[in-house]
């Protein structure tokens, strides 16, 4: 047994919540979210080599991915492998990027299921941004 690290009631070291005030794993001395994260101590201009994240704050908000490789729910980067992301190069599921493989992007060249490009593009319903504006 230990103490709740917020209101120091006595707790299981298993205890997912604490009984008496709800802190998350309260038999930890720090807790700082759900999820997984990686980050490498390897940096380019400030940003780590890779940045894993699955990651949810306390407050139960994403953590971004951010590095030159970024890979998570959310991810921004050089090359990115995400649900949602922004980079030069992007794996997707919904991306903005310089060059994309995605189900729904905007990118300079891409192939995706639903798109906007501005160089070339693939893909089901792919249509490029100067053909979209000339509509209006």
């Amino acid at each position: 047994m230990k103490n709740c690290r917020e209101c120091q009631h006595e707790v299981s070291e298993s205890a997912v919540t604490c009984p008496n005030c709800g802190a998350p794993y309260p038999a930890k001395e720090k807790w700082d979210g759900w999820g997984f994260e990686y980050k490498s101590k390897t940096t380019i201009a400030g940003l780590p080599l890779l940045h894993i994240s699955f990651k949810y704050k306390t407050n139960r908000v994403p953590v971004p991915a951010k590095g030159i490789i970024a890979i998570g729910q959310f991810a921004c980067g050089v090359f990115t492998l995400s649900q949602f992301g922004i980079g030069l190069v992007s794996v997707s599921q919904f991306t903005i990027a310089g060059y994309a493989l995605a189900q729904f992007a905007f990118a300079y060249k891409l192939i995706a299921q639903i798109g906007i490009y501005i160089n070339e593009g693939h893909g089901q319903l792919v249509k490029s941004l100067a053909e979209l504006m000339a509509m209006f």
